[in-house]
């Protein structure tokens, strides 16, 4: 026989009752999330509701209605992800399926590209490292660096201009 897990207590704390927990795990489960991460959506719209409360903004008029609306956007945030993972997972394939340089062939494209970075003026080098070795999204580095994203995106531009033509010129690539 199962047994189901014991309910935790629900104390005045919680934002959500019953009710709307089963709400928002309908609208989670239709929206097409798995059942093992039910809890966790669940959990995102009882954070999300205590955030609102920690901020000072009134609560909802029809909580069950706010809790099914943002459960709804969860559903299409947790596709939305997904989707980016495979989409990931396909670039990583293929990048796997591309012919390996040699060593030989690798060092001198490193080379280059070192010393392609080293002509660059600061502020263009900076933003190149930061995006492309860092990995950072451009908002991330406008913030880190206290400029506008526009900014960033225009000395990106600019940064791998110079060095793709840094890289055709020596026939590097």
């Amino acid at each position: 026989m199962l047994r189901r897990k014991p309910r935790r207590a629900q104390g005045a704390d919680d934002p959500l009752d019953a009710t709307q927990e089963r709400r928002v795990r309908a609208v989670l489960a239709l929206g097409g999330v798995p059942q093992a991460d039910l809890p966790d959506g669940v959990q995102q719209v009882r954070l999300r509701l205590l955030e609102r409360a920690a901020k000072g903004d009134e609560a909802p008029r029809d909580v069950s209605a706010w809790a099914a609306v943002v459960a709804s956007n969860l559903a299409m945030d947790w596709h939305r992800a997904k989707r980016r993972q495979e989409r990931l997972g396909e670039r990583l394939a293929s990048l796997r399926q591309w012919e390996q340089p040699s060593d030989e062939e690798s060092s001198v494209l490193s080379l280059a590209v070192a010393q392609g970075l080293d002509e660059l003026p600061d502020a263009q080098r900076q933003v190149l490292v930061l995006r492309f070795y860092a990995d950072l999204p451009v908002r991330d580095i406008a913030d880190e660096l206290g400029i506008p994203e526009g900014t960033v995106k225009s000395r990106l531009h600019t940064a791998v201009r110079a060095l793709r033509a840094r890289l055709h010129e020596n026939e590097v690539v």
